[in-house]
């Protein structure tokens, strides 16, 4: 057994939610072979040709790792891994989040030390900008417009 690969242990607890073989073209390569070789490839970075032969043919890996991804097996396998081990009670679910995982943005170099000012109360008199007019309701201007419109048509 190499290291990465599954031991014994995790083998037979993996074993009941493989799918099983549906025997239509011929000799089907060993699960624990194949799935020890896919993480293999992902934990090195080796292109799948490359996989050393202890894991098969290269394209059966492949091809099962593909399939897998494609139907949904390999999430529907994790999902009944975690919902067995955390009904064991094996998973510890508390996160650690430390300054490795959570970056900064790149703009948050220069961010300022002075918290922004506070924004002026709703009450509060003057416009917010120099050039800005006060607000007026909607109310207010309507009966503006319509007082301006009757006056014109006043002899």
């Amino acid at each position: 057994m190499w290291r990465g690969d599954l031991s014994d242990a995790e083998w037979e607890r993996l074993r009941p939610f493989l799918p099983a073989s549906n025997r239509r073209c011929g000799r089907r390569r060993d699960h624990r072979q194949v799935i020890d070789g896919i993480p293999h490839r992902v934990r090195t970075g080796v292109q799948w040709r490359d996989l050393p032969e202890r894991f098969g043919p290269w394209k059966t890996v492949y091809e099962r790792h593909r399939l897998w991804s494609a139907d949904g097996t390999r999430e529907r396998l994790l999902q009944q891994i975690q919902a067995a081990a955390d009904a064991a009670g094996e998973i510890d679910w508390d996160v650690s989040v430390d300054s490795t995982v959570v970056r900064a943005h790149q703009h948050a170099v220069r961010a300022r030390f002075d918290p922004p000012p506070a924004p002026a109360s709703k009450g509060a008199e003057g416009p917010e900008h120099q050039d800005e007019a006060p607000r007026v309701s909607l109310h207010a201007r309507l009966v503006e417009v319509v007082r301006e419109v009757t006056a014109c048509f006043r002899p």
